[in-house]
């Protein structure tokens, strides 16, 4: 007679239950944290030096590098920019631009009532995508730059972030900044640009790759006629004080 094997039965696996996930979950909450906390250092740490340093290469013109082989890009400080281009720019993108704290709230309602975002984004909010973020419409991208907007606003005067704005705007393609553009399309400096000029230069900005300033379309030349008054108006007005020495 043999002994019949023994039934051996397998105990049921133990879930981890709610005390034994709560670790977990404050680990996750806890590394989440310090990520966060990396990247808000990060971007504290690159406003504070673009606050007197020139930026460099960002992520867009690293793009246009690959894809076209090479750009046009060259910094001058706001003293070698003609006071026209600036008061251009400004007329042409953010007639606001010193009223406001980096959102144009009345731009945003009238934009949310066409049902568009044309007009609605900041000389501010542009640099900042350009600067410190990334081209294209995403939750997180818009979702950053008003977060950031706000801070760069706090940190830099006017006045930086129109000569930071200005070196960095696309006005052609692959050409990057009022200086390069200045040289690109009339062959003279920043600093020589004459009303005419820097009108149509600012004229570009809202589409430079669709739009010329050295063959300006009929568009072209009426944006240029409509930011040649606008710019005269916001220096009379007083609207060009924040960023005029």
């Amino acid at each position: 007679m043999t002994d019949s094997p023994e039934k051996t039965t397998r105990k049921p696996r133990k879930t981890a239950g709610p005390k034994a996930q709560a670790p977990l979950k404050r680990r996750a909450l806890r590394w989440a944290g310090r990520i966060a906390g990396g990247i808000a250092a990060a971007f504290g740490v690159l406003i504070l030096l673009f606050s007197f340093l020139p930026p460099p290469i960002n992520l867009y013109q690293l793009g246009e590098t690959a894809r076209l082989g090479g750009i046009e890009k060259d910094w001058v400080p706001m003293e070698e920019i003609a006071p026209v281009m600036a008061r251009s720019a400004v007329a042409a993108e953010d007639a606001n631009f010193c009223l406001h704290w980096g959102f144009d709230m009345a731009a945003i309602r009238e934009a949310v009532a066409e049902g568009s975002n044309r007009g609605a984004s900041t000389i501010s909010q542009q640099m900042v995508k350009n600067v410190f973020l990334w081209h294209g419409r995403s939750w997180l991208r818009k979702a950053l730059e008003g977060l950031l907007t706000p801070v760069v606003e706090t940190v830099w005067t006017k006045r930086r972030i129109l000569e930071v704005y200005l070196n960095v705007a696309e006005f052609g393609e692959g050409v990057f900044g009022v200086q390069a553009a200045a040289q690109h399309h009339f062959g003279v400096d920043a600093r020589d640009l004459t009303a005419t000029q820097a009108a149509r230069l600012a004229a570009v900005l809202p589409d430079p790759k669709g739009r010329s300033a050295s063959n300006p379309s009929n568009f072209v030349r009426s944006r240029t006629r409509a930011i040649l008054s606008g710019a005269e108006t916001i220096a009379a007005d007083g609207r060009a004080g924040c960023f005029q020495e």
